[in-house]
This record gives structure tokens, sequence and C-alpha cells, in this order.
């Protein structure tokens, strides 16, 4: 029984990191394919792609020769990551880092043709040497780094970068000490997940580190926790607990990727004002509301000329409109009973929950109607955008029109 979960949770790992690998690169190519940071990204996720693959296809096929892939991504791995970290610093390794590194990297990839375990496990150990003197060597260039000679981004992509590196390292060398230390799978394949989810992360700069480490405590607990819980109910010995806990994790972060993936892609898409705004030709005000007229976020808006505020007074109207240029109906300014009924027959004459001055002589108004259900931040901020950019333009226009 436990031998063959043992298998089907190594497949099942292994095919959630090719997941998580596989939507990572999606990410990197829609962003800037071209870009030199994300090459370097794309050449590591790719080597260890293969890697993965070659033991999903082990275990499918039986076929020992895919151990090639196996062993050919581990042997690269180091220096994809030294690669990226040079990327990342913007500055090259000592010549000496380099050299081990990248012989290193030859040396291996030419043992992996001799597939077959008779110079194991003397070359497992060499090569779990190997990946843990490179991600040290890296990781020394990260915490040596001149902070003050990067960006805010650029220093966020490298503590990122470094603390996979500290998760990573002894799930690495739990793969190569597997039968020593009596490990039922190979388990790098969670530390290749939290990877491509801490890199989705950095698409999405609203979350900070604090907020990041806190949900990746609370995935790591939770799994753990549910984990054992199964584990213990179902009275599996210790391989059980690591099996239970390894394929709730691997499932937590796989979800949380496709989540970000597509969070991001969502806002990359995004039909808010803001774009429509930035690609604006025109410097007439009535010509530029029109056009937003059709905009999800506004459809519908009505333009309320001044005509049709026929029976209030001016001098009341210019003290609603100097205290809250986008009135909400949810929050009016308090101004006295007079100002109050003029905010109350604008809501109720128009059906509107924001009323915006849009030009102020003559005054034109737009009223707009938008359920408090999807009146996000972010829409109540498009909307005072619109509401000065259209000020800005009638002001404009009323001074070329003078002149």
């Amino acid at each position: 029984m436990i031998a063959a979960a043992t298998i089907m949770t190594q497949l099942f790992l292994s095919a959630a990191a090719l997941t998580g690998l596989f939507v990572l690169q999606t990410v990197l190519t829609r962003r800037d394919r071209d870009d030199p940071i994300n090459r370097r990204f794309l050449f590591g996720v790719r080597v260890t792609m293969v890697l993965f693959a070659g033991r999903a296809l082990m275990i499918l096929t039986g076929i020992e020769a895919f151990r090639i892939l196996t062993l050919l991504g581990a042997a690269i791995i180091p220096l994809a990551v030294l690669i990226l970290t040079e990327g990342l610093l913007r500055r090259h390794a000592p010549p000496l880092v380099k050299a081990v590194i990248g012989g290193g990297a030859v040396v291996f990839a030419v043992s992996s043709l001799w597939y077959s375990g008779s110079i194991d496990p003397a070359r497992l150990f060499a090569l779990l040497g190997f990946q843990l003197l490179g991600f040290v060597m890296s990781g020394w260039l990260i915490i040596s780094r001149d902070k003050a000679s990067l960006s805010v981004t650029e220093n966020a992509m490298v503590v990122r970068l470094g603390l996979s590196l500290i998760l990573f390292i002894p799930l690495a060398a739990g793969d190569f000490l597997l039968l020593s230390i009596g490990l039922p799978i190979q388990f790098s394949a969670l530390g290749v997940l939290i990877l491509c989810w801490l890199a989705i992360g950095l698409g999405r700069p609203h979350l900070g580190h604090r907020a990041t480490l806190v949900n990746l405590g609370v995935m790591v607990g939770a799994a753990c926790g549910v984990g054992a819980m199964i584990a213990a109910f179902a009275q599996l010995g210790r391989d059980g607990y690591l099996l239970s806990i390894a394929a709730i994790m691997t499932m937590l972060f796989v979800v949380a990727i496709l989540n970000d993936a597509r969070a991001l892609r969502l806002e990359e898409q995004s039909v808010g004002l803001l774009r429509q705004l930035a690609m604006a030709r025109t410097d007439d005000p009535m010509t530029f509301l029109r056009d937003l007229q059709d905009h999800p976020l506004v459809e519908g808006a009505v333009v309320v000329s001044e005509e049709s505020l026929q029976g209030l007074q001016d001098d009341v109207l210019d003290r609603i409109f100097a205290a809250a240029p986008v009135l909400r109906r949810s929050d009016p300014p308090v101004l006295g009973p007079v100002a109050d009924d003029h905010i109350a027959y604008l809501f109720a004459r128009y059906s509107a929950t924001h009323v915006m001055l849009a030009v102020p002589r003559p005054r034109v108004l737009v009223a707009l109607a938008m359920p408090s259900l999807g009146a996000s931040p972010s829409a109540e901020l498009e909307l005072q955008v619109v509401q000065r950019m259209a000020v800005l333009m009638a002001k404009q226009k009323g001074s070329s029109d003078a002149g």
C-alpha cells in the first residue's frame, strides 16, 4: 500500500512541479521574453523542467534511460542559478566562482550520459556537493550585494531568490540522501513550487514581503496540520505522514500559483478607465466624456447639461462640488440643509450613486449608477481621475477660446 502510494505521490509531485514551471514560463514570456532577466530566468525554468520531466517519464514508462534528463537537469541547475543571480545583481561573479560552477556543470552534464547506477552513490554525493556549493556561492553573492545599486523591485527579486535558495537547499539534499535518511520520496518539487509562487508574486507588488511570508507560513502550516491529522486518522506510519503532508502542500501551492497567475493576467487585461484615459485622443471635454460612456465602469452614465439644472441654486452647487468634485451617495458632504436637498435631488433625479463635475462653466455634470458591490477602491480612484481630466480639458479649452 505505502509502496504504491510512494510512486503515485512522487509522480504527483513531479507533475505539479512541471505545472508550476509551465505557468511561470507563460508569465515570463507574456511579460517580455527578450528582457535580459527574463531570458536568464527562462533558462533556469526550462532546465528544471527537464529534470522533472525525466522523473515523471521514468515513473510512467519504467525506462531507465530517462534518468539522463534528471541527471542533466541537476548538473546545470547551479549554473542557471548563478546566471540568474548575476543578472539580478547586475554584476559578474568572481572568475573563480564562474570557473568552478561552469566546470562542474560540464563535468556532471557529461557524466549524466552514464545513466546506470553503477557509478553511484559516489556520483550522487559528488553532484550533491556541487549543487550545495553552487547554491551557497549564489547565496553569498546575494548577501554581499550592494543594495543601494539596485532598485526596490530588483532588491525584492533578489530577496525572493535568496529565500527560495534557503528553502531549496535542504529539499535538494534530501533528494540525494533519499536512501541514507530513509525518505519515501524526493521533496525538491515543493521547493520548486515555492520558487514559482514567489516569482509570480513579484508581478503583484502591492503584496509586500511580510504578507508573502505570512501566506507562505499559513500554507505550510495548514498542509502540515491537515496532513498529520489525516495520517493519524488512517493510522499511517512515518512515511504515511510525510506522503500526506507532501501531497496536500503540493496541491495548495499549485492552486496558489494558478490563482496568482490568473489574477496577474486579469490585472494585465484590466479594462480600467486609466487605460482608456491614457489613450484619449481629444482635448474636448464633451467628446472625451462621450467616448467614455461605453466603458463598462460608467456604462449608461448621463451627461447633465446646465439647462437641466435650472431651479437649483448656482452658489449651492458651487459649494457642493468644491467640497466633493465626485459626489458619492454613500458619503455626501455635510454642507447644511439646503445643500443636502440639492444633493438628494441629484441622486434621486438621475437614479445615481455618483455625480461628478465635468465642466465648471457652463456647468456639466455626469451622473452614473455604480452598485456598491462593484465600487472597488480602484474604481473610485479612476472616477476621481476622470473628473480631474475632464475639468482640466474644459479649462484648457476655455483658455484657448478666450485667446
